[in-house]
């Protein structure tokens, strides 16, 4: 005789019932609305994509310009030749999206773009991670990404697993069992012989999540394994930065977001950081369960609170963070939703992995000024003067100039070259005198700044003359190749323009004097950007106005509650209808606080000032 069902069980069964039910339903509703848009399922644009690159059947090489601009693709250094690989990306003119699967190989020494492109390689993607290794004669593996319409109403997910065999220019997609779920977002990095993967999201424009859960593929093996660690995890996100210790890996920072309301979002950015790191107490190494969650302390001069920032690996126990962007709410808007305004970053910070120290780094500057008064002194000394060496560290030729200044002094003085001096808290100022006079002054003001700050007042001259930094951005690419850290692209926003940046920098990482341009910031797309949301709003302005004519009237000085006692049964029909056309199945204390909020918000909406 079998178990009877209890009212629990029966109750969850039919709330999943009503759910893939209204699931189909807003399926049916959104396949109506991208026909009358002219636009194909998601699924199917992507088959569409697949089926043209079928009909590549060998590897096609060929020089070519620079990158088309856009963002959230991949830049990776090769792991033996002096290259650098950038792949897929999106690219949006705001009523319009354009999504990516090209790869696009710069070759340093050279200073020239190569497109590749070889058969069945991965569809269109953005959002995705690359990581590449030296096994089997160089391998770039990729997991994961979203593809977005054109329209931007429709979003897929990846969760396959892909490598280019690099020596052979070959893709191979890689099959293995127990993988992470579709996502986009998330972080991947090589850990000894294997792939961590960490974190990330999924969205389908209905609902959204993001993870915390992390994995491993082995490289040898071909295998995925989920890790169950010991331990506090870091709360789920996307858009973190990862990077690699001798004791495991480094997650810092991200961004994820928390249901507020039934329609607002509340976004939250990450600044915390943790150690995923195997715990040696472990018995068996190859066990999910044998690695640990170990939340770390930072210190030195962090930060300020952002997201989208780039975070490149500048050595085994050095990371160097650069830009991103912080939203910051208008405090003057009165609505729910908070407008939101978006403070950007190009300040450069380096993170000591081994103390988990912070330091703001700023660059050198190359010293021109510095070089030019060295050659003046030269030519105007005897012919058989030293050569000065150009040194990276100008304290030592500061400090011999100093001792230049007290010879001259000691040579040149005589009471009659003495000349009163008017002095204000160290500061020398010259009224009359001669040589030995002015010596003096540059002698003490120089032996005062070296007190005060370390440098002396031409070194200060010099500063004045502030070092290039790319300008401000978020999700800019980062990749280091010889000792060279490559900075690439990323956006920006100037009002609800979002501008995408194809410029690309290099910066010597034993100099640090400032970046080089290798490709300039033009701007370009500034005057490109089409407002998608004019068209939208036009339509919803028609909306509102068809809707506004039905709505029963606002009585002078009636407050919302009374408003919505007196006009209740309209505003009840009205959500039972809406909830109907959503697909959605609501009870009747549902319906009444649907009727009730939206009654609310239409008065809030007519009387406001």
């Amino acid at each position: 005789m079998g178990k009877k069902k209890n009212k629990k069980e029966k109750k969850g069964k039919g709330a999943e019932k009503t759910n893939l039910k209204t699931e189909k339903n807003l399926e049916k509703r959104q396949k109506k609305e991208l026909l009358a848009k002219g636009e194909d399922d998601i699924e199917a644009l992507i088959a569409e994509f697949q089926e043209n690159d079928r009909k590549l059947t060998e590897v096609q090489e060929e020089k070519t310009a620079p990158p088309s601009p856009r963002c959230s693709m991949t830049l990776t250094a090769h792991p033996d030749r002096d290259e650098l690989i950038l792949f897929g990306g999106e690219f949006s003119k705001g009523n319009k999206t354009y999504v990516y699967n090209d790869l696009y190989v710069y070759n340093i020494k050279h200073d020239n773009w190569s497109l590749m492109k070889a058969p069945n390689p991965p569809p269109p993607r953005n959002s995705h991670q690359t990581v590449a290794v030296k096994q089997g004669g160089g391998q770039l593996w990729i997991f994961g990404g979203e593809f977005e319409s054109p329209s931007q109403s429709q979003f897929y997910h990846y969760r396959e697993l892909w490598v280019l065999h690099l020596q052979k220019k070959q893709w191979e997609k890689v099959n293995a069992p127990n993988s992470p779920s579709a996502r986009s977002g998330h972080r991947m990095v090589q850990f000894k012989k294997s792939l961590v993967v960490f974190g990330g999201f999924h969205d389908n424009t209905r609902s959204y999540k993001y993870y915390n859960d992390v994995y491993t593929f082995d490289l040898e093996n071909y295998q995925w394994t989920k890790l169950l660690p010991s331990g506090t995890p870091p709360p789920p996100r996307s858009g973190c930065q990862m990077v690699v210790t001798n004791n495991g890996v480094v997650i810092y920072g991200g961004y994820s977001k928390e249901k507020v309301k039934r329609d607002l979002d509340k976004g939250i950015t990450h600044t915390d950081m943790f150690l995923l790191t195997p715990d040696t107490k472990a018995a068996d190494a190859s066990d999910p369960k044998a690695w640990k969650w170990v939340q770390l302390k930072q210190g030195g001069i962090r930060p300020n609170p952002r997201c989208g920032f780039s975070l490149a690996q500048i050595g085994p126990n050095k990371a160097l963070l650069f830009g991103g962007v912080h939203d910051e709410e208008d405090e003057s808007d009165d609505d729910d939703e908070a407008d939101l305004e978006g403070m950007f970053f190009n300040d450069l910070y380096t993170l000591d992995l081994d103390k988990t120290r912070w330091h703001e780094l700023e660059l050198r500057g190359t010293k021109v000024a510095e070089r030019k008064r060295r050659r003046k002194k030269k030519d105007n000394a005897t012919d058989d003067a030293v050569q000065e060496s150009d040194t990276e560290d100008s304290m030592e030729e500061e400090s011999s100039d100093i001792a230049e200044k007290v010879q001259k002094l000691v040579v040149d003085s005589n009471p009659t070259d003495n000349a009163p001096m008017e002095t204000n808290e160290s500061v020398f100022s010259l009224s009359q005198g001669g040589a030995a006079a002015q010596n003096k002054a540059e002698l003490f003001t120089d032996m005062d700044s070296i007190m005060k700050t370390g440098t002396t007042s031409e070194m200060a001259d010099e500063s004045e003359s502030e070092p290039f930094v790319p300008c401000s951005r978020m999700n800019a690419l980062t990749a280091v190749k010889n000792n060279t850290l490559y900075l690439y692209g990323g956006m920006y926003e100037i009002g609800e323009k979002q501008i995408t940046l194809s410029d690309f920098y290099s910066l010597d990482l034993h100099r640090l004097d400032e970046f080089k341009t290798i490709i300039e910031n033009t701007n370009a797309q500034e005057e490109e950007w089409e407002d998608a949301s004019s068209e939208e709003d036009d339509e919803e302005e028609d909306e509102d106005s068809e809707m506004e004519e039905g709505m029963p009237d606002i009585e002078a000085d009636e407050p919302a509650s009374d408003y919505f006692s007196r006009t209740r049964d309209f505003w009840f029909d009205l959500a039972e209808k809406n909830s109907k056309e959503e697909g959605d199945t609501l009870n009747t204390k549902q319906l009444k606080k649907l009727a009730s909020m939206m009654a609310k918000m239409y008065h809030k909406e007519q009387t406001k000032e």
